[in-house]
This record gives structure tokens, sequence and C-alpha cells, in this order.
């Protein structure tokens, strides 16, 4: 059967360790293991960035962050950037959005091209070629979206209902807010049929369903389980911290011999909270309740799927942009490069024939978000774009074809705008960090002088032991080096013609009647 649809699922800071499928011991997943079971869970499935924005938008295009330069949550994507709307719409397609996607427009970039504000180009423009069926990007309130009306119409009576409601707890002597982490073990004030998560769900069926044997491409990206780490009843008390996995942190970690940038991050304030046994206590086990409710309803869209025969037809990625800390290193939140952030959650069903030998497999090959664009072009038969992305095609691992891998994964970062640089005493500008994580090692390269990470992931695979400031570590250190910059080289920075037209050019100035150099 030839894929015709394509639904490409996305949680935010959803950790690879937290499904059953994984390992968990604790969190049933059933429906994620359901999908795991149709097609291939990719175990070792890196992101490019630890945050939010740079790590979607390189889902998006299927480019490096050093290639489409959106660094952080604070810098949009060039208006220059192509992303998979783009690429779908020159076939003629749309990719369509149900929830989050972290796209912030390029206002100077379109400033400089005169877009026309009241133009569908600058529509497009604005939310990276996406065509919205719904966006909700949850990280604050915003009384005058689509949501929001929909919470008033159910009865939730506020200017603010995701303030209010949502992220809202019913404490023992009343209302209570969710911002703080302390609040977690109470249930969120929204009746769960009306969470984000069921929200978006709704969402994305209800468009299934309206597109009838239309082919489409969906984005159904879920703002779950991602901060502020309030669920809804009876999600909120469905585990304990007995039910949770241990934190991973040691007190080398902390100590005078850390990393200055490690040591300067776990100063900030949610770190320090973390760094309490009693925020890890309340927030593991919400946070937990929070997948359980995910995978709850993606067992509803699974069952829509069933029902409309699209099963039969569509690619079905799942997958997160980054993971969470919890504690683990002494730490909150992201960014940083341990596995807990950078390792994610993949599955990919694949509906082709070709791929019924590698249904329910473990592929440990590395699988990077850059991924998803080409092999969504794959699935789809259309053009690959070579000359801008820099990712692969996931369909022959699936397919069981032979084919040349890659050994390691590449991530990156800029701090430039976390609390961490002043403290160290940089100014503002440029400040990078790049990790390459091979089977074995993993190593971090830092601007500004600083230096190198290293851990040995054989020997120590909870990240505890850094051996960057270890002189016997020098030529492991070169070597890992020496991989970072072969990655620098390959990046496609010449993206305005194609390979093919490059090849046309290539020795053509006779051609064009230029008769440079001869006697």
């Amino acid at each position: 059967m030839t894929v015709r649809n394509v639904l490409f699922v996305m949680a935010d800071q959803f950790r690879w360790d937290h499904m059953s499928c994984a390992g968990h011991p604790h969190l049933p997943t059933p429906n994620l293991d359901a999908l795991a079971a149709r097609g291939v869970r990719f175990a070792q499935a890196y992101v490019q960035s630890g945050i939010c924005g740079p790590s979607r938008m390189s889902y998006y295009t299927g480019r490096y962050v050093s290639s489409h330069g959106a660094t952080h949550n604070r810098v949009p994507l060039s208006v220059g950037e192509v992303t998979l709307g783009w690429h779908l719409r020159e076939a003629g397609r749309t990719l369509a959005l149900a929830g989050k996607t972290h796209v912030l427009p390029d206002a100077r970039g379109q400033a400089r091209l005169e877009v026309d504000g009241a133009s569908e180009l600058k529509v497009l423009l604005d939310e990276g070629w996406f065509t919205l069926v719904d966006r909700h990007d949850g990280h604050h309130g915003e009384p005058d979206s689509a949501y929001a009306d929909w919470l008033r119409s159910k009865g939730y009576d506020s200017k603010d209902p995701w303030t209010d409601y949502v992220i809202a707890v019913d404490g023992p002597d009343g209302p209570l807010s969710g911002w703080k982490m302390r609040n977690a073990r109470y249930p969120a004030r929204v009746r769960e049929e009306h969470s984000e998560t069921a929200y978006t769900t709704d969402t994305g069926i209800r468009f299934m369903e309206e597109q009838g044997d239309k082919p489409w491409v969906l984005h159904l990206s879920y703002v779950k389980p991602h901060w502020p780490y309030i669920a809804p009843a009876p999600y909120h008390a469905m585990f304990g911290p007995e039910d949770c996995l241990p934190v991973m942190r040691g007190e080398a970690e902390r100590g005078p011999e850390a990393h200055p940038v490690l040591r300067e991050f776990q100063n900030e304030e949610v770190a320090q909270n973390f760094s309490r046994d009693e925020t890890v206590e309340t927030v593991r086990p919400a946070y937990q309740g929070l997948i359980a409710q995910l995978d709850h309803h993606l067992g509803r869209v699974w069952e829509a799927m069933e029902r409309l025969g699209r099963w039969k037809d569509t690619l079905v990625v799942f997958c997160a942009d980054h993971g969470d800390y919890l504690g683990d290193h002494w730490l909150g939140e992201k960014e940083l490069f341990h596995d807990c952030i950078q390792r994610v959650p993949f599955l990919l069903y694949d509906p082709s024939p070709e791929a019924d030998a590698t249904r329910g497999t473990v592929e440990h090959r590395f699988a990077e978000a850059i991924d998803v664009v080409p092999t969504v072009l794959d699935a789809l038969a259309l053009d690959p774009a070579e000359h801008v992305i820099d990712g692969r095609s996931l369909l022959p691992l699936t397919r069981g074809r032979e084919v040349k891998w890659r050994d390691a994964a590449i991530s990156e970062l800029d701090w430039t705008f976390r609390g961490a640089r002043r403290r160290l005493g940089l100014p503002t500008g440029h400040h990078h960090a790049w990790m390459v994580r091979a089977e074995r090692w993993k190593y971090v390269h830092w601007t500004d002088g600083l230096r190198p990470m290293l851990f040995d992931l054989q020997a120590d695979p909870g990240e505890l032991n850094d051996l960057g400031a270890d002189p016997a570590m020098g030529e492991v250190c070169g070597e890992m080096r020496e991989r970072l910059l072969s990655w620098f080289q390959g990046l496609k920075r010449r993206t305005t013609i194609t390979w093919a037209e490059a090849e046309l050019r290539t020795d053509s100035h006779k051609r064009a009647g230029v008769f440079l150099g001869e006697w």
C-alpha cells in the first residue's frame, strides 16, 4: 500500500525512559507500546538541541541548528529557511497543525522583503508554512485563543481560563497556582475531558474525520508533559514517589571539579528546587500522570485511525522535542547534554508491506530529529531536496535494506540567554556548545575557552563522571573533536540551488559564451 497520509505526533518534554516499552517498570503506556509493536522503536534517537525552539526547527526543516540558525527559543527561524510545509506545498500538499510548534515569525526578514501584513503569504510565513487547524503552545495564558474560547463555552468563566483552570489546582483550602511545583500533587481545576491533551486530541481526530479519503499530513503536537506539571483527576494521583525512577545524580557533579557551566546551571532557581527530594517526590508522580493521560488519548487517535481505515496508508511518527531533568544531575528543566534531555522516544510506523519484517523490533542505530522531514518526503515519493536537508530517511531501516549509517548523533546549545553566562562573566554574544554522542563516548565542546566534557558511557551510563579535565583522556578528546570538525564540514550551506543545478553549472562557462583561457 502506498503511503498517502502522514501523522507526525510530538510530545513536549517527554523523557525517552518514561515508556513501558522502553523499560519503565511502573508507568504503563499501552498505546505507545502498541505503536511500537506495529512499527519500529528507535532506541537511540537524539534531538539537535535540548530546548524546544531549536529542536523543533530542526524537526521541521530537517537541518542541524548550525544550518538553520534558530539557536534558542527567542531566535526566529529565518524567513529564507525551507520547512516541511514548503516542501509539501511545492508538491501541491499542505501541512496541517493541531497543537504546538514554538514557531516565531521572522519579523525583520519579512520587513526586509516588504511582506504585506494582510496576505496569505504573511500568515504562512508567520506559522512556518503550517496551515492551522488549531494552534495551542501552552506556555502561558492565551486568552484570545480558540482553546480559551472553547473553555469559556464549557462554563469556565474567566478572562484567562488557562491560568485560572487548566494550570490551577483545587487545593485543600481553595484554588492554588500550578506555577508552584509544590501544588503538583493536587488535581487541575479543569475537567480531564477539557484539558489540553484532550482538546488537542479532539482537534486532531476531527481533522482526520473531515478529510475523508483526501490525502493529508497532520502535525499533532501535544504541550504535555511539559510544565506546569499539573494533571487533571484522576491522573494527578495515579502514581506515587515509589513508582518513579530513581534520581540519577552524584556528589562529584556539584563538587569543585565540576564543569563551570554545569555548576552555574545548577544555580538556577529551577535546579535549586529540583535538588530537593520533596520537589522530586512531588513533581515526578504528576509528570508520570501527564504521560499516562497522553497515552490514553493516543489510544483514541489509534482507534479513530482504525475506524477510518487509515492504518493501511498512513505513516505515523511519535517523538518528543527533548526530555526533562526532573532532578537528575542536580538540575531541572532541560538544555544541557545528558541523555535524559537529548535522547527521546521515537516510534515509526511504516504501513508499507516492505516493513513487515521489522514490525515490533528495536533499532539501535542512531536516529536524529532531522530525519523526520526526509522520511516523510521519501514516504510520499517527493523530491528529497538533498541540497538543503541534513537528515536521512529512516525508511531503509524500517524496510530492512542494507545501508551505511551514521555512527554518532550531534546536538548543540546556544546558552547566551541563560543567567549562567552572566554569572561566568561572559558578555552578550555567541556562546555555543556542541555534543558528539557516539556508542561509547559523549564529548561536549564549549566555546569561550571552557574545557570540554567527556563521558565514558560504557563504564558510566549514568553520565556521573566527567572525564573532560583528565589529561589521560586527551587522545580521546582529540578524536572526538575531529569527529565534530568532520561533521561541520558536511553541513548544507549552499541551499539556493539543487545538486542537479550545480552539476549542470559545473565547467559550463563555454556554453555560456565565456571562452576564458583559450590561446
